[in-house]
């Protein structure tokens, strides 16, 4: 099968495997052959392009450092260009189950290298839906972070403006902790200090008002996942899907292809023998494209940015098929160019809009695998994965809960710890899931503190700290995770008496929680001896 184009020596990998430490410790990784690896060619699915770098792309050597064992680096669509994975001299990278239809592009290798068992996870990169469409046919998960998270230093650009380099994985939770791993060791363009760190407790999804270019097996097979959404408390609303359509034909039908000849077009152009035909035609084809149609499809595309970004206000995503149909290796063979823009309907947008995106399998239709993608705004990574977590799978009808989501391992993330009205399930805990807080466990204090219950409206806890000589218990509480901006917009609004201070765990580190002046506290009924809120609660004293 031509999944790989250079894999390690097996006792290589073997040795590696037994001495790896770390979180990621025990996993295979594949490397789509873009990406450079130290000591191994990268070609980019061109021979004569090959050069053998000499230190890991940030990207892998992240994975790396934290356990991950390289097999090999995997066929692509040559350049990154395509999203069907038939435009390589090494030979079509076939659907891993139905060996006549394609198996999605460009990542193909790296996606069938995990959907075979011959990889646990694998990095992949994505400009127009690269990252997305093989997870999508292959039955997989596949995280494309927001525009310039994780560095592309040392990949082979495509649209240097749009790439990204993404990641493969059988499950959520794998992909979740990978991406978490690259994002922290290579680290690209910084978070900023207000984002949500998780989705609201009932989302709320945008989805298109009518999807053009889907087979009728895919239209029922979305159809079933926006049912099955719905059962699960997310509200669906519509939305023209006009401005995203348009906005995706302009990667390749306008001036902005002209990255792509920026890339390698200098290349090509000394090489005339070199490329596939198809990537050849993409790329010289903008060659000669003036300058103001670039600058015309910019100003186009901005417009059009702001047009689908007004259609989503109040929503928390936007849930798209990842493609329409799955087209044959001889259906993409008879019409190249038409039948690999049809694949891309639902994907071109994305990285134009610098928006974040999950794709995740939903089922299936017909025999095809059929996958979901879950799109939102920059840097909101986390609400997309929380919302990715709640989509029907046939063959995993539960959820899988994605307690903390990659982000908040890497962006700004600051503790607040809770110990009543504003625990997960009390009155007061949506104003901190509209802020965009994430829950992250319980918790419990030193033995250094009393609780008591203040006579309010909700009934609120006074925590207070006690000396050396005075009795204290251990109070059970909760942690949650905000952005800094967050937390000062929480502080500002919260009311007298309460006030966040440093709170002393059972593990002896400090972090900020709730407080109470001294009066209040002294006035309110000590629950201490019962060890915590809820205790309480279910003892009926409050």
């Amino acid at each position: 099968m031509s999944v790989w184009i250079h894999r390690r020596p097996e006792r290589d990998v073997a040795a590696d495997l037994a001495a790896a430490r770390g979180p990621l410790a025990g996993l295979r990784l594949a490397v789509k052959d873009n990406v450079d690896v130290a000591g191994l060619p990268t070609t980019a699915g061109c021979p004569d392009y090959a050069y053998v770098p000499e230190t890991d792309a940030p990207s892998v050597a992240a994975l790396r450092a934290a356990g991950a064992v390289v097999t090999g680096k995997t066929n692509l669509d040559q350049f990154a260009t395509g999203l069907v994975g038939t435009r390589s001299p090494h030979g079509a990278v076939p659907d891993a189950r139905r060996p006549e239809y394609v198996s999605g592009g460009s990542s193909s290798g790296s996606a069938v290298a995990v959907a075979l068992g011959d990889a646990d996870i694998a990095i992949g990169t994505d400009t127009a839906g690269s990252g997305r469409v093989p997870a999508a046919f292959q039955g997989l998960v596949g995280i494309k972070p927001t525009v310039g998270v994780v560095s592309t230093e040392g990949v082979v650009p495509a649209c240097r403006s749009f790439d990204c380099v993404t990641v493969f994985a059988a499950d959520l939770a794998t992909a979740d902790l990978a991406m978490g791993v690259m994002a922290a060791g290579a680290p690209g363009r910084p978070w900023p200090a207000d984002i949500r760190l998780a989705a609201p407790p009932r989302p709320t999804i945008a989805v298109f008002d009518t999807l053009p270019e889907m087979d009728t097996e895919w239209l029922e097979a979305f159809a079933r996942t926006v049912a099955g959404l719905r059962e699960r408390g997310v509200e669906i609303v519509t939305v023209d899907p006009a401005p995203f359509l348009a906005a995706a034909r302009l990667l390749y039908e306008g001036a902005l292809v002209a990255e792509r000849y920026a890339a390698v077009g200098a290349f090509l152009d000394g090489n005339p023998t070199s490329a596939d035909p198809t990537v050849a035609s993409i790329v010289r084809g903008a060659r000669d494209l003036p300058a103001h149609r670039l600058v015309s499809d910019l100003a186009e595309l901005e417009r059009l940015r702001a047009q689908a970004m007004a259609s989503l206000d109040g929503a928390d995503a936007l849930l798209a098929p990842t493609a329409p149909f799955q087209p044959t290796i001889a259906e993409v063979a008879a019409d190249p160019i038409r039948v690999n823009s049809r694949v891309g309907t639902y994907t071109n947008f994305c990285n134009l809009f610098d928006l974040c995106a999950v794709a995740v399998p939903a089922g299936t239709a017909g025999e095809a695998q059929f996958g979901v993608t879950i799109f939102a705004r920059p840097f909101e990574d986390a609400v997309a994965l929380d919302i990715a977590a709640l989509v029907p799978n046939g063959a995993s009808p539960a959820p899988a809960p994605i307690e903390r989501a990659w982000p908040t391992r890497v962006a700004p993330a600051l503790d607040l710890v809770v110990f009543g009205a504003h625990l997960r399930d009390q009155p007061l805990a949506y104003q901190l899931t509209e802020l965009g807080a994430r829950w992250a466990g319980p918790i419990r204090t030193a033995p250094r503190y009393r609780l008591g219950a203040m006579k309010t409206t909700p009934p609120k806890p006074a925590v207070t700290r006690v000396g050396e000589a005075e009795p204290g218990v251990a109070i059970a509480g909760e942690r949650w995770l905000l952005s800094p901006a967050a937390l000062g917009r929480f502080l500002a609004a919260l009311p007298t008496p309460m006030h966040l201070g440093s709170v002393e765990l059972e593990d002896g580190t400090w972090t900020t929680g709730f407080g109470c002046e001294g009066a209040a506290a002294d006035a309110a009924t000590d629950i201490s001896d019962f060890g915590g809120w809820k205790a309480a609660l279910a003892a009926d004293a409050l």
